[in-house]
């Protein structure tokens, strides 16, 4: 999967603060016998209920080429994580919902227009897009992830450590900026695809692979990896690289909807109901 999120010029401040740990992990939870559950919800917020009858139904649109997110399910309707969490968050709030699919360009100016109620599409949260519309809480957040050859999977990741040793990367992502800025001793070795990346980190003419976590994830538990691989050290968060995150755009003047739709969110990952869904579209968690 290629990201949908803008990359920024870091700032020369951010590599002072980016030590030996760099990007702290987001806040998360262990699934019984399972992966890391993110948890970008803060424990200590308390949200008020939507009063009855304040949002009388939601119009949801989303794409179908942007899997896991969002695709044709085998009936050839909406089907996805977003899909899925687009619907619970309507039972949440008791309210009728309905998913359009429409194409991503296009989409935001259809958002600000209020010609939708609002989009689960994974729109760029930019200083651009929020002159236009509004954004609920973040649910999830891309990371980039190291990816090591098994028997080398539990070496320590750092700076230091990577001194010299050969990181697959695709050539142009902001992966490679990443690495650049905040591994400078390793021996990045560019790649113009992921495929490549992957298949020459699997034929060990690389020491490492670092790229995007959801991606990554799919290609370990897929049959070209072989069981070849594992995940490496923590997830890496920086949003000057990898974007603010995955948020529901809204038109600006509603409100009302915003607050229904963050409460929905808390309360779902309170119920457990979020963890569900992404346990059944990231078996292999990227976190």
């Amino acid at each position: 999967m290629q990201p949908r999120f803008a990359i920024r010029t870091i700032l020369l401040a951010l590599l002072a603060a980016c030590t030996a740990g760099l990007v702290a992990p987001p806040p998360a939870r262990a699934a019984e016998n399972g992966p890391v559950i993110p948890d970008f919800f803060d424990p200590n917020r308390r949200l008020a209920r939507p009063a009855s009858g304040s949002v009388g139904s939601i119009r949801f649109t989303t794409t179908d080429d942007f899997p896991p997110f969002s695709f044709p399910g085998p009936d050839g309707q909406p089907a996805g994580f977003n899909v899925d969490l687009a619907r619970a968050i309507c039972n949440e709030l008791e309210v009728p919902c309905t998913i359009q699919v429409r194409p991503f360009d296009g989409l935001l100016d259809t958002v600000a227009a209020g010609r939708v109620d609002a989009a689960i599409a994974g729109i760029a949260i930019t200083p651009d897009s929020r002159a236009k519309v509004a954004f609920s809480d973040v649910y999830l957040r891309p990371a980039a992830r190291f990816v090591a050859r098994r028997a080398e999977a539990t070496k320590p990741i750092g700076p230091d450590a990577l001194a010299g040793r050969k990181v697959a990367v695709v050539k142009g992502s902001a992966h490679e900026a990443f690495l650049a800025a905040l591994f400078p001793k390793a021996e990045r070795i560019g790649f113009d695809t992921g495929a490549d990346a992957e298949a020459a980190l699997k034929n060990g003419s690389v020491d490492l692979l670092f790229g995007d976590g959801v991606r990554l994830a799919f290609w370990l538990q897929s049959e070209p990896a072989g069981g070849c691989c594992a995940f490496a050290g923590g997830p890496y968060l920086e949003p000057h690289f990898f974007g603010e995150g995955l948020a529901i755009a809204l038109p600006p003047d509603r409100t009302d909807l915003r607050r229904a739709i963050d409460w929905a969110l808390d309360s779902l990952y309170d119920k457990g109901v979020f963890a569900e869904l992404y346990l059944r579209y990231f078996p292999v968690g990227y976190f």
